[in-house]
């Protein structure tokens, strides 16, 4: 069984409830990503949500937040997670169930790593899986 652990991004950029979302929007452009976990101040590793570049731009700016706003303001914090021992299969079906293209991967709460549709579809040739989620994905949008 192929598991998420062989195709996720370890040690992901992650940010705190107190940076703000102008600090995030640099992160994103900076290291090319419209996602980033959200971990606990006090240990740094607990995930308590992500924020997205849609999460910046429907829940940050157009709603008149300043860049200096928090980005606990901005953030979602009903996320989907996995573990590192989730099926390829079993994560591409849950991106696709939730509409998301990113899936962080915890272990007891804290984060160890983040799977995207790309990484299935790029490092690991699973191009039938993440076609398969991002098809499902793109077509529940259209309705």
């Amino acid at each position: 069984m192929r598991t998420v652990k062989e195709a996720m991004t370890r040690n992901p950029i992650t940010v705190t409830p107190q940076d703000n979302i102008f600090e995030v929007a640099v992160i994103m452009r900076d290291n090319d990503t419209g996602f980033v976990p959200v971990v606990d101040s006090t240990d740094s590793k607990t995930l308590i949500g992500v924020i997205t570049d849609r999460d910046l731009v429907l829940r940050g700016y157009a709603e008149k937040h300043s860049g200096s706003s928090s980005v606990e303001q901005v953030m979602s914090t009903s996320i989907r997670t996995a573990s590192e021992d989730t099926s390829v299969d079993e994560a591409v079906e849950l991106m696709a169930s939730q509409q998301i293209r990113r899936l962080p991967i915890v272990q007891d709460g804290k984060l160890i790593g983040v799977v995207s549709i790309g990484d299935l579809a790029v490092r690991h040739n699973y191009v039938d899986e993440a076609g398969r989620a991002l098809s499902e994905i793109s077509e529940q949008h259209l309705h």
